[in-house]
């Protein structure tokens, strides 16, 4: 969490103005509300836009798919985005994969010998 971030929060968490939290942590008002106010830079908006994209594979894959196979679609789709990358946005989206369920065999050698003919 950044220094301006932390100030923001303790107004909402704990209604401590951002004038005491600016001087506390040694910091310029005007810093905090030039941070506060300024536009999203080109690479967080890549990010919001990404996140989005993710998130449709994800819920169209029914939850099923993990970070290796969401990157091979984003990348289909026109992304350039590594698998890393991926999973770290999941991660923070708290997209997990449903592991499919294993088909179980029924028949199985048993450890009693055959009963005599």
């Amino acid at each position: 969490m950044s220094v301006a971030a932390f100030i923001a929060s303790q107004r909402t968490e704990h209604d401590v103005p951002h004038a005491v939290a600016c001087r506390a942590l040694g910091v310029s008002q005007s810093w905090f509300y030039k941070w506060r106010d300024r536009p999203p830079t080109p690479r967080q908006d890549r990010r919001v836009r990404l996140a989005d994209a993710a998130r449709k594979v994800f819920d169209d894959s029914g939850g099923t798919y993990g970070s290796p196979r969401i990157g091979d679609e984003l990348r289909e789709q026109g992304w350039q985005v590594s698998d890393n990358t991926v999973a770290q946005l999941m991660a923070e989206l708290g997209l997990v994969a449903r592991a499919r369920r294993r088909r179980r065999g029924l028949t199985r050698p048993g450890k009693r010998p055959a009963a005599a003919t």
